[in-house]
């Protein structure tokens, strides 16, 4: 693949479409000199959303014209069959093209997923791709995945996905050693059914750094460095801890207003309150990754707004940087020689 390629973004996906992406691409092409970026949308809208930008940023940011968009409701088979100039496949098409890096979407999730897995291709030795994300926890964060990609999973595919995410850690993080756990109901053998019990057998005997089974409340504490779970439970999990921060925040804002003495309570405490905020605010770590792809594509929230899909483009610029797929592939290939030779 080209260095010099951009990352392609689809400019018309998500709830708000060219009125998020484009400030948002702006604001990492300021902060990134060496970045090049593609909008891939409707040619007359990006162009007048673009009228007032010029200079050397304007000089890094193509438009790629494509007729339709990938709306939130499509059947994802109704997406990948039908709308194949949507905004959202062009990306797409760019990076298996190698005229894009990646591409970064904040449109449907089931019609990116499949589009991308028949556009890109799986990587040899991956079943299905996973979605993961960088959650936050006591002392930085952790990798959660699957989060919403594959409802229903094999023990095999469970392992992969331990394999995929510590690949994907050592690449971004620089952790040598990532800590891998099972998301289970409780930490004790016996628990658990039959696909977790396998799973765990699985890399039980592998040489990944699995450290056993966790369980929901140990995700935030920091315990693993990955944690590996089907999609049905990841995306429950996620979405829980989406609302829980919310709430959190919601309760603290309404008990400091109470009164004269808590408002006073609370400006005293606002540093403290603003740190916690920033830590727990679901923009931060806005940017899922399609895990087990021939290609990198990022998954930003539908409702992400411009501060939330910058970052998923930062952790797509951070993706190619690590050339996390070539990553992935070796992880998947050593294992496979290692039970060969076994």
């Amino acid at each position: 693949m080209n260095s010099e390629s951009p990352i392609a973004l689809d400019a018309m996906g998500g709830d708000y479409g060219h009125a998020v992406v484009v400030p948002a691409a702006l604001q990492v092409l300021e902060e990134l000199p060496a970045l090049r970026l593609v909008l891939v949308g409707d040619r007359a809208v990006l162009e007048s959303a673009l009228a007032g930008v010029a200079g050397a940023v304007r000089a890094r940011l193509e438009i790629r014209h494509a007729s339709e968009r990938v709306e939130m409701d499509d059947l994802p088979s109704h997406a990948l069959r039908v709308k194949k100039d949507s905004s959202m496949r062009v990306a797409v098409n760019l990076v298996k093209d190698a005229e894009a890096q990646a591409c970064v979407s904040a449109g449907n999730t089931g019609a990116l997923m499949a589009i991308s897995r028949f556009v890109l291709k799986t990587l040899p030795g991956v079943d299905r791709p996973a979605i993961t994300s960088a959650l936050p926890c006591a002392d930085g964060h952790t990798y959660m995945l699957d989060l919403g990609a594959n409802v229903d999973c094999t023990a095999r595919q469970l392992f992969q996905f331990a394999v995929m995410g510590s690949a994907l850690v050592r690449a971004v993080d620089n952790n040598s050693a990532p800590r891998v756990g099972l998301l289970n109901i409780g930490e004790e053998e016996n628990k658990g059914n039959e696909q977790v019990k396998e799973a765990a057998h699985l890399l039980a005997a592998s040489p990944l750094n699995y450290i056993g089974f966790v369980e929901g409340g140990d995700v935030y504490a920091g315990v693993a460095d990955v944690v590996v779970c089907d999609g049905f439970v990841g995306n429950v999990a996620l979405k829980t801890s989406e609302g829980v921060a919310k709430f959190i925040v919601q309760n603290v804002r309404r008990e400091f207003s109470r009164n004269l003495f808590t408002r006073l309570v609370g400006f005293a405490a606002l540093p403290a309150l603003k740190g916690l905020k920033a830590k727990i605010d679901p923009r931060r770590y806005n940017g899922a990754s399609l895990l087990g792809l021939q290609g990198i594509v990022i998954k930003s929230h539908g409702g992400a707004d411009a501060f939330a899909f910058a970052n998923a483009i930062r952790i797509a610029t951070l993706e190619v940087a690590k050339a996390v797929p070539d990553k992935i592939r070796d992880g998947l290939a050593g294992l496979l020689v290692e039970r060969r030779a076994g």
